[in-house]
């Protein structure tokens, strides 16, 4: 049984004639933060679509916790302790922010249709531990003054916030988050940043991170993922992937001796 909480071996996923992921091989352990980079087209959100289920590997193999998901129907990736975030928000807008992170709490109700219905016994007692547990998340990420508010009148960073307390809500072993601070400005990036760092420390959560922000990249990740063309140039620490020549490469073009010098400044301004 393989010691890492996620294992990629060889992962591939091809569209036709098209290969977007190309044998990647990469893992997550636990109470780590790995960050996947690469510019636009690289195959970064393929291979958390392959990752979460929304999309069958070609060949290779997923594990977690030594467990094949091609054994596990994708619906069920979430028991496996899978949590996500979306590149583009996938909200109930006309919904408030509790019933939001509430949806994350479904996959543990057990309630039958019919004891529903009555909502006596065992479904109370499920939708008061539901509840109990979206007060503590809603409270860990501060968005208390938000919390009875309908999600489409908050602003993006809200909303980004209330998408990262849905995933918290399955209780995820290791999440998977889609360029979290897209679109945000200085000080709301700060804050996730925070809030990741705490995921990792507070709920012993991993974190696989996609980031085009090299800043952030570089101050939270313990290791970093390379891609282009679907396929990996690199892995290692953050400092020695900023500095990698083809990283450079990926992000600016055929590298120069000053490039390679000033990164990884070069590729974080490239990619802001």
């Amino acid at each position: 049984m393989s010691g890492h909480l996620l294992q990629l071996r060889g992962v591939t996923r091809r569209f036709g004639g098209i290969t977007a992921v190309n044998g990647i091989t990469l893992h997550v352990d636990r109470g780590e933060i790995v960050s996947v980079i690469g510019p636009n087209g690289a195959g970064k959100t393929t291979l958390f679509n392959l990752i979460s289920g929304v999309l069958p590997v070609s060949s290779g193999s997923i594990s977690i916790e030594g467990r094949d998901l091609a054994q596990v129907p994708p619906h069920k990736y979430v028991q496996c302790g899978i949590g996500r975030t979306f590149q583009n928000l996938a909200l109930f807008k006309h919904g408030t922010v509790v019933e939001n992170i509430l949806v994350g709490r479904h996959w543990r109700m057990k309630t039958s249709v019919i004891e529903a219905a009555l909502h006596f016994g065992r479904p109370r007692r499920e939708e008061i531990a539901a509840r109990q547990r979206v007060e503590e998340i809603i409270e860990f990420l501060e968005i208390e003054h938000i919390r009875d508010k309908v999600v489409g009148t908050l602003s993006y960073g809200q909303q980004k916030r209330v998408e990262l307390g849905r995933a918290l809500a399955t209780d995820p072993k290791i999440l998977l988050l889609d360029e979290i601070v897209a679109g945000m400005n200085q000080e709301e990036t700060e804050d996730i940043a925070r809030f990741v760092l705490d995921i990792r420390s507070d709920l012993d959560i991993a974190i696989l991170l996609i980031e085009h922000d090299m800043h952030l990249v570089m101050d939270i990740s313990d290791r970093v993922h390379a891609l282009n063309f679907g396929s990996t140039i690199t892995e290692g620490r953050p400092e020695e992937v900023g500095s990698h020549p083809g990283v450079i490469e990926a992000y600016l073009g055929k590298e120069s001796k000053g490039e390679a010098e000033a990164m990884p400044r070069a590729v974080a301004g490239a990619t802001r």
